[in-house]
């Protein structure tokens, strides 16, 4: 029997068509991001998962999208990190004071 890892479930605003992709910054505890993808067909969903995997340093099968598929607003979920971890990784200027 495996032992549970801990899921952290991060709400996100996602800013699809960018430039680069890139952490703008936490807002009221909701993630700030923009993604160089298209809306279409799933692709910047798939360019969030992607990069957030490697900010991160998990797989891309550790993060998943369980809200919003086709909304800019976003309920991710990420196996086996911390939510205050994974903002000190993605946030380091602010650490755990961004939520």
């Amino acid at each position: 029997m495996s032992i549970p890892q801990n899921t952290a479930r991060l709400p996100v605003q996602v800013y699809p068509n960018a430039a680069r992709n890139e952490i703008k910054g936490c807002i009221d505890g909701v993630l700030h991001i923009k993604i160089a993808a298209a809306a279409v067909k799933g692709k910047a969903n798939q360019e969030l998962v992607v990069f957030l995997s490697r900010r991160l340093g998990v797989s891309n099968s550790s993060i998943d999208i369980i809200k919003g598929h086709t909304s800019r607003n976003k309920i991710i979920a990420v196996d086996g990190l911390s939510r205050d971890y994974i903002l000190k990784l993605l946030l380091p200027e602010h650490g755990s004071q961004a939520a």
